[in-house]
């Protein structure tokens, strides 16, 4: 968001990049903004009962290997955000990573998207973390009807005018797989 100074008061007044003149909703027009590598980090969790995590474990799922499933969700859904959420450039994307893993009774997923062009790839990692936690529910909902998608957030982003962002350690479990390729237990 840009600030701009309105004349009476000399109070910085807020400009937001989606809305035109009439306030109204639109793509951010990003054509003069330099190419830079850019890469995005995001997680989240599904809650799920013993009676699911146990056959997640034992890979006895009904509908079949959960967590194959739920990876491959993650990734279709980072190549297609841009037709989910209305303001998002369609970014034609470099890599994707979706990581799934049972960690006691949740879900864990993280997702790393990269790409080299002038905007960043944020929402197609918390899109790929979103859907995929869809995928949880839906492949288990047999099981587990009261399943509880847990919070998604952005771990971290690189590349872009605005520089690295990093959520500070919070005291993550260290069981949990690096954001580059290291395999989940």
């Amino acid at each position: 968001m840009k600030r701009t100074r309105d004349a009476a008061s000399n109070a910085p007044e807020p400009t937001f990049s989606h809305l035109n003149a009439r306030g109204e909703a639109k793509m951010v027009d990003v054509s003069a903004k330099p190419v830079s590598a850019r890469r995005a980090v995001a997680e989240g969790s599904v809650s799920v009962s013993a009676a699911l995590a146990e056959m997640i474990a034992s890979d006895r799922v009904p509908k079949g290997d959960l967590l194959a499933t739920v990876r491959l969700a993650g990734i279709q859904a980072a190549k297609r955000t841009s037709e989910l959420i209305p303001l998002c450039h369609n970014v034609s994307l470099e890599h994707v990573e979706v990581q799934a893993w049972l960690e006691k009774r949740e879900v864990c997923i993280r997702a790393s998207v990269a790409t080299t062009g002038k905007t960043g790839v944020e929402m197609e990692a918390l899109t790929a973390v979103a859907v995929a936690a869809l995928a949880v529910v839906d492949m288990g909902k047999s099981i587990d009807r009261a399943m509880v998608i847990g919070p998604i957030r952005l771990l971290e982003k690189t590349g872009g005018t605005h520089g690295p962002f990093e959520i500070p350690s919070d005291g993550l479990s260290s069981d949990r797989p690096s954001a580059e390729g290291e395999n989940p237990k």
